[in-house]
């Protein structure tokens, strides 16, 4: 008795018929509009993350067409011109600059963090941490003209000049909520079991935050840092107030302090050709030296 043998390949036609009905299911008109309206969406959604490029490289177009021409080593070297002279320099405006961040930072950082060092990892939900978060929080949308009048107020006032101190304290204002908000986060991404290692080794807890805690969170703390660097270093509303300017070389932190920012509002608003070209140019320097900040910050400190 010979028995017939199938063909492996072959399917009965019950099988058949499920597959192509399988088959079809996956086509389906509402599941075909599903997908049509996921890849158009996406599709948007592209367009309108593209479209954000356009004003930042439109500014920095036009930052470069106009400024790129007076770029030069005379540029960092010199000092501003007198109204309808030609050449000149924004050297000291540069210095200013950074002697008033610096001066901000040396307020800011060692606050922020020792605060945030606080409110993390020994008094985390007490009271006073939620009053210090709530009122970092509050001075991140503080407008920065506000904290120039209060650095006027404080420092200006009490002094009787303008300088580069009260300068720094009005950019202090707004480097610290940054600093603190960003040290607190970097410390809370520490895990626990880092702290329980290292305090299950008989290690105390500032030993562990010095030793252990820090150390994990120093890039990204690092990285808010630079954050609150280049954000100061553009302000114009609360040096007005408190360094002024000054078209020579700063000779002390007692006394009024030129600044890009200022010196920018300044010559770009003359009717001289020149000067308005140098207000370009620093606007160009300025974008530049905020782009190297963040950028060396990002390769320094970020993790691997």
């Amino acid at each position: 008795m010979t028995t017939a043998t199938k063909d492996p390949g072959t399917l009965n036609p019950a099988s058949q018929a499920a597959n192509i009905s399988g088959i079809f299911e996956e086509f389906t008109p509402g599941t075909s509009f599903r997908l049509v309206l996921n890849k158009v969406l996406s599709v948007f959604c592209i367009m309108l993350a593209m479209a954000t490029f356009v004003p930042l490289f439109s500014i920095i177009y036009l930052l470069v067409i106009k400024g790129w021409k007076h770029l030069g080593i005379s540029t960092f070297t010199q000092l501003p011109p007198a109204p309808g002279m030609a050449g000149g320099g924004i050297g000291n405006a540069i210095v200013g600059t950074g002697i008033l961040v610096a001066i901000a930072m040396a307020m800011a950082a060692p606050l922020g963090i020792f605060a945030a060092i606080y409110i993390s990892e020994y008094s985390k939900n007490s009271k006073l941490a939620n009053a210090v978060r709530f009122t970092a929080k509050l001075l991140t949308g503080l407008p920065s003209i506000i904290c120039g009048v209060f650095a006027y107020a404080m420092v200006v006032v009490t002094t009787g000049k303008f300088s580069a101190v009260a300068g720094g304290v009005a950019l202090a204002l707004l480097a610290l909520p940054t600093i603190l908000l960003t040290s607190e986060q970097a410390l809370l991404n520490v895990p626990k079991t880092f702290r329980e290692a290292s305090q299950g080794l008989g290690a105390t807890t500032f030993q562990t935050i010095w030793k252990v805690v820090l150390p994990e969170a120093f890039p990204a703390m690092m990285t808010g840092m630079m954050l609150a660097i280049a954000r100061a270093a553009g302000e114009t509303a609360p040096v007005l107030f408190t360094s002024l300017f000054n078209s020579y070389w700063s000779k002390s932190i007692m006394q009024p302090t030129a600044s890009l920012s200022v010196l920018i509002y300044n010559f770009s608003s003359v009717p001289y050709p020149n000067m308005v070209e140098l207000a370009w140019t620093a606007s160009l320097v300025l974008v530049i030296i905020v782009t190297i900040t963040n950028v060396l910050s990002q390769l320094a400190f970020s993790r691997k």
